[in-house]
């Protein structure tokens, strides 16, 4: 068997870490999901390096920071840089679904891609240069039909949509839902495959994402279920930065991804949101499950490096928000599982210990170097993500000393437009998020505070530590912008010695 192992990446869009069954949430049903967590290992405590898709996906696809990549919004061009790696190796590099490159056609090192965008992108005039047709929205067409969206759907029903708070079930054919269309096309691809190069496979599902809007089948296993809550209350929102508030607003006036959001939601609102967002994961699971079925099938399952992982999360209605753009855990926590292949470039695997469960803190993109470990290559010395790859490979889940702390970036877009600049820094016990330029920011005991409800920057005990750890954070982002930009440069000679 080759020990160049084929490579599976799946990456979901804005997937919540408490959405997994066998990962702590009883109420999520992911029987696929499930079963790769107790053939693998998770990783319980991933942080995305920054809460919006294309500012993460960058970092993970160049192994830097967002201050390494320069790409701090959805709105900047990138491109991915360890997957020509890949293919200059002899990997044979696919996307199929979202990617998020900019501009969305790039080839970014793959030899194929079929790309699929956000479920709820316009094509419409008001695009201008960024209208674009992807395999999905051909797909559609050739069955002559219109995509759904914030616009057919607020047209078709006003007053229903500004209620459904971006909750609606799939109208069309279960086949042509974007994740469906996705898990099949992959499906497909995998079927017809006869190279006999191993393969880097990005499967990228464009859900949980909104709008939410799994079809009915799904919804029914929800129906009626209660779930935990965080509702937030009015010391909360008083205690935030003004960035929140501004946010919200916008969030508000706009309907970006057909959510119509609004204040002062009832637990009836915030339970529907979560049921079909919980739904449109189940859907996602079994289409994860209809690809490693293929895999088998294909006899190469066992030969597969699987990886499955989000771009960030979703608030859900938590601290007052939806969707993103903000430096909590509930947009920042990812679920990161990894199944490993029989043997690969580190050895044989085939005894590794199943089912483990790792809590140290990592970032998203440490799987940069880990995929490349696999694959016996060696990553560049300039990046700061850091292999999982010995904790895989040696089974050792509960090894100590990866990373002492975890940090998230984020810049102003025309969505989050009140902050120019938020940096987070994470460790077990305290979470800084500083907003340079202002005299704002927030500080959560995680300890006593696990749901980050109380804001204790303006708390006077906390007041030396707040000021050490802006220092320290400010210092880690310049040191970290100039060594990720700076390449290594041949080390000086000595002057040679003259002779009298």
């Amino acid at each position: 068997m080759s020990e160049r192992p084929n490579i599976l990446l799946i990456i979901t869009d804005q997937q919540r870490a408490d959405t997994i069954g066998a990962l702590g949430s009883p109420w999520a049903h992911t029987p696929c999901l499930d079963s790769l967590a107790e053939e693998g290992t998770s990783f319980t405590e991933c942080f995305v390096t920054s809460p919006v898709c294309v500012s993460s996906r960058a970092s993970l696809f160049n192994g830097v920071y967002p201050h390494g990549t320069q790409v701090y919004t959805n709105f900047e061009p990138w491109e991915p840089s360890w997957v020509r790696t890949l293919a200059d190796a002899g990997y044979h590099c696919v996307n199929i679904g979202k990617m998020h490159i900019n501009p969305y056609d790039a080839s970014g090192g793959f030899h194929q891609r079929f790309v699929v965008e956000n479920k709820d992108r316009p094509l419409f005039l008001d695009e201008h240069e960024r209208a674009f047709y992807d395999e999905w929205d051909k797909a559609l067409k050739a069955h002559g039909l219109v995509k759904p969206s914030r616009y057919t759907r607020s047209q078709a029903d006003p007053a229903g949509f500004l209620r459904a708070l971006g909750c609606f079930e799939w109208e069309l054919d279960e086949a042509l839902h974007p994740d469906v269309f996705i898990g099949e096309t992959t499906a497909w691809w995998l079927e017809e495959r006869r190279a006999q190069a191993p393969f880097f496979l990005q499967v990228g599902f464009p859900g949980p994402h909104p709008p939410y809007d799994p079809p009915a089948r799904w919804l029914e296993r929800y129906a009626g279920l209660d779930l935990p809550l965080q509702p937030a209350t009015e010391a909360e929102l008083a205690a935030q930065p003004s960035m929140h508030a501004a946010l919200r607003e916008t969030m508000k006036r706009f309907n970006i991804d057909s959510v119509a959001w609004r204040d002062h939601l009832s637990r009836e609102d915030l339970l529907r949101i979560r049921r079909h967002y919980l739904a449109n994961v189940s859907l996602i699971d079994a289409q994860v499950a209809r690809i490693l079925r293929v895999l088998e099938a294909r006899q190469v399952l066992d030969n597969t490096l699987i990886l499955f992982t989000s771009d960030h999360a979703d608030a859900l209605g938590e601290h007052g928000h939806i969707q993103k753009w903000t430096m909590y855990d509930s947009v920042n926590r990812v679920p990161l599982i990894a199944r490993l292949p029989s043997r690969s470039a580190l050895g044989d695997h085939s005894a590794a210990p199943r089912g483990l469960r790792c809590a140290n803190p990592v970032q998203l993109m440490d799987l940069a170097p880990t995929i490349l470990a696999f694959a016996g290559i060696t990553p560049p010395t300039h990046w700061e993500a850091r292999s999982l790859a010995p904790m895989l490979a040696n089974g050792d889940a509960t090894a100590t000393g990866f990373r002492e702390h975890v940090y998230g970036e984020l810049g102003r877009d025309h969505i989050q437009s009140a902050a120019e600049h938020v940096i987070m820094r994470r460790d077990a016990n305290l979470k800084y998020v500083i907003y340079p330029g202002t005299d704002e920011g927030e500080i959560y005991d995680l300890g006593e505070d696990p749901g980050e409800t109380r804001n204790r920057w303006r708390d006077p005990a906390f007041g030396a530590r707040r000021d050490r750890a802006i220092a320290e954070i400010l210092e880690w982002s310049v040191l970290g912008s100039y060594r990720a930009h700076r390449r290594p440069t041949p080390r000086p000679q000595a002057p040679m010695a003259v002779r009298r």
